[in-house]
């Protein structure tokens, strides 16, 4: 079974950038989606991102044109590049995995993951 541990997050003033990873081990389907949720006290957890094992990525409306995700050519680690981020940006942010999937799978919700990580935070502040 696939292991999740995230890693990256800190403090950060607007504008600036942070690069998150997720550090995948065990066994995953070689059909799997990925993705990248956050939450905040009080809210659903919000997906922003996806990347699946055929490359499709997908982005949320938020996130469009500052985060970028990818996989390191191994397949060990997700990323999330954050760059010109914005104190809305605050979050306790997480990865999950879902084999046999493919697709913009961030669009199904946080209920369609079996696999998550522990989640890492990220603060912005102006």
């Amino acid at each position: 079974q696939v292991q999740l541990e995230e890693s990256g997050g800190g403090s950060v003033q607007v504008g600036g950038s942070l690069r998150l990873s997720c550090a995948r081990s065990g066994y995953i389907d070689s059909s799997y989606c990925m993705a990248w949720f956050r939450q905040t006290p009080g809210k659903e957890r919000e997906g922003i991102a996806s990347f699946d094992s055929g490359g499709q990525i997908d982005y949320s409306d938020s996130v469009k044109g500052r985060f970028t995700i990818s996989e390191d050519n191994a397949k060990n680690f997700l990323h999330l590049q954050m760059n010109s981020l914005k104190p809305e940006d605050t979050a306790m942010y997480y990865c999950a995995a879902r084999g046999r999937s493919q697709g913009a799978c961030w669009r199904e919700g946080p209920d369609f993951f079996p696999t998550w990580g522990q989640g890492t935070q990220v603060t912005v502040s102006s």
